[in-house]
């Protein structure tokens, strides 16, 4: 059965701010949950008063982050496709796209569970840090990743929501995961005494308690729907063009993912203390980053509405209000974390060491979301609009910008350089998608 292909330009419609922060809000909330659940762990684990549990386990959570965010793009991929779907004002592929992807995350999932020992061993060897940490890392690892397939069908879920710009369901969802995660890493963490091994457990009970609830609610929306065909929502068309579009967006999110475990393992050479105090600050800006991946998220959803509808007007408004808000935001965090970072600091950790170390870093950390404002939003505008060609390549030239850098400053200034080689990485990024937009944009829209 051939897939139908609605009318380009059908559904004009315009933007406005009330509809950026109507999607944008409910986003950053969901997505504070993400790293405050970070803070929580750091601080369970940092109640024990070891630095080698807190590098272990920030070695741990970026060795788990590059692996999931290899698979990024079923989050990514399931919001553009449905946003486009959703302009073109066509219910049929939006549904049809969950169940391709749905597909894939169970797969992907399942391996996985399967290769976990041979990603630990290989997580291990890469950070090479001292014993005491890759103990700690080895088990967290081995634990969380029996979640890998509910944590990826909640991607998946989460696209949908967010792809028909529902981002109130998508907010309580992850409020559901994010906070039984909280419970769950505490009373396992510390009142039961497990440690790192409660913090990894609690990550797979609360992802599998997510799966669940967002799969009634979704298949409670489906069976009101009018029936439809495996040969259509299994085209082999159409999952070639999703798995096309998916190995583009593959390569950014891998790459991303290993700029912060180059960061993570160049902190660890530097010493245990360096490492537990850059973890400590890194989780502090991605509070900030957080709030700026709603923004980005709703420029993701505008733009590939506006793609998908074929209307210019709609995607350039896009585009403007969301750089204007996204930009207030990162000067607002930025100007709370010089305010409020010792505090903040403290907050995470106990050890005395680690406080004072991360204090002297801190100004780093609170640059770090105006120096990487840019990324997230233009980043969210290229998904959306499935420009993924261009945002692998602004990306690998952003890693060698890193790299370059990390070799050049790091070496002269130690951790300073470290930071400095992050900011470069984040500037790149973001400009580097701003001068191909007006090209890609006169393509996408051209008659």
């Amino acid at each position: 059965m051939e897939q139908k292909v609605p009318i380009r330009g059908s559904r004009p419609f315009r933007v406005t701010n009330r509809q950026v922060l109507a999607i944008a809000i409910p986003m950053m909330l969901a997505n504070l949950t993400t790293p405050l659940l970070g803070l929580v762990d750091t601080a369970v684990v940092g109640r024990f008063g070891d630095a080698a549990l807190v590098g272990g386990l920030a070695a741990a959570a970026v060795l788990f982050d590059i692996v999931f965010a290899t698979f990024n793009f079923l989050r990514s991929g399931t919001t553009a496709l449905v946003a486009q779907a959703f302009g073109r004002n066509d219910a049929l592929e939006e549904r049809a796209v969950f169940w391709r992807a749905f597909v894939i995350a169970a797969i992907s999932g399942l391996a996985l569970v399967l290769f976990s020992p041979l990603i630990a061993a290989v997580g291990e060897w890469f950070m090479n840090a001292g014993q005491p940490v890759t103990a700690a890392m080895d088990l967290y690892i081995r634990v969380r990743l029996i979640a890998a397939p509910a944590a990826l069908i909640n991607y998946i879920i989460l696209g949908y929501f967010l792809g028909r710009g529902n981002s109130v369901l998508g907010l309580l969802l992850q409020l559901l995961l994010n906070g039984m995660n909280v419970a769950l890493s505490i009373f396992l963490g510390l009142y039961l005494g497990w440690g790192v091994a409660g913090v990894a457990w609690g990550t797979v009970f609360s992802q599998a308690i997510a799966m669940i609830a967002g799969m009634t609610v979704l298949l409670g929306r489906f069976r009101a729907m009018p029936k439809m065909s495996r040969q259509y929502t299994f085209n082999m068309m159409a999952i070639g063009r999703m798995l096309q579009l998916s190995g583009n967006i593959m390569t950014p999110s891998c790459v991303l993912a290993g700029v912060y475990m180059l960061f993570t393992r160049q902190g660890a050479q530097l010493g245990t203390l360096t490492l537990a105090a850059d973890a400590v600050l890194m989780h502090i800006f991605l509070v900030a980053a957080y709030f700026l991946e709603g923004f980005g998220g709703a420029a993701e959803q505008l733009a590939g509405r506006a793609v998908g509808a074929g209307y210019q007007p709609a995607f350039s408004q896009a585009v403007r209000l969301t750089a204007g808000w996204a930009f207030a935001l990162a000067g607002l965090a930025s100007a709370v974390i010089f305010a409020f970072g010792e505090q903040l600091i403290g907050a995470i950790t106990k050890a005395a060491d680690v406080r004072a170390e991360a204090a002297l870093y801190l100004p780093w950390a609170a640059f770090a979301a105006p120096s990487g404002v840019l990324a997230f939003q233009m980043t969210g505008v290229f998904v959306g609009a499935t420009w993924w060609f261009d945002v692998r390549n602004m990306m690998l030239l952003s890693f060698a910008a890193f790299v370059t850098a990390l070799f050049a400053f790091g070496q002269m200034f130690g951790n300073h350089g470290l930071w400095a080689a992050f900011h470069i990485f984040q500037l790149v990024r973001g400009i580097s998608l701003l001068l191909v937009l007006r090209r890609c944009a006169g393509t996408a829209f051209a008659e």
